[in-house]
């Protein structure tokens, strides 16, 4: 992981207030790194983050990917890059009390965050503590996973 993260962030409709009320307080921060967006939530990201820079007098290029919708591809695209190492960090603010019609998708966005060692934020308490750990702005190379041994088993069954 270099010093500029790839921040993967995703937000159901309930939690995206809480995304963006997030964002706003920690907008300088957050802003140093590239953000990469489902939708509607890079829509509203973006938004929020030109907004801060503008009440502030401070800007700083940003660099957003918005990608598409959750329930339309958004999802599996992140779970592509997490499985191609092109994200750093994952803050998925996912409610867990509306059944959500692409449910699958989020199971195994959340799966492949898991599978990949991705530092993950479901809560913005969790995400609290990670723009906060001494590793948010420096280098850090977190443990790989070797997956030869499965691969070799299942090349043989």
């Amino acid at each position: 992981m270099e010093k500029k993260k790839r921040i993967g962030l995703v937000a159901h409709d309930n939690c995206k207030k809480d995304l963006i009320a997030w964002l706003e307080w920690n907008w300088k921060n957050v802003s140093q790194h590239k953000l990469i967006c489902t939708g509607t939530t890079g829509r509203l990201v973006e938004e929020a983050l030109n907004r801060m820079q503008e009440q502030n007098c401070e800007m700083y290029p940003l660099n957003i990917i918005k990608l598409k919708s959750g329930p339309l591809g958004g999802d599996q695209q992140l779970g592509a890059m997490i499985a191609e190492g092109k994200i750093d960090i994952m803050i998925f603010l996912w409610d867990p009390m509306q059944p959500q019609p692409h449910d699958v998708d989020v199971k195994a966005l959340l799966r492949l965050t898991v599978l990949y060692n991705t530092v993950t934020a479901n809560s913005v308490s969790t995400a609290d503590f990670i723009i906060s750990s001494p590793f948010f702005n420096k280098e850090y190379k977190p443990k790989a996973n070797d997956f030869a041994s499965y691969i070799n088993r299942s090349i043989l069954v």
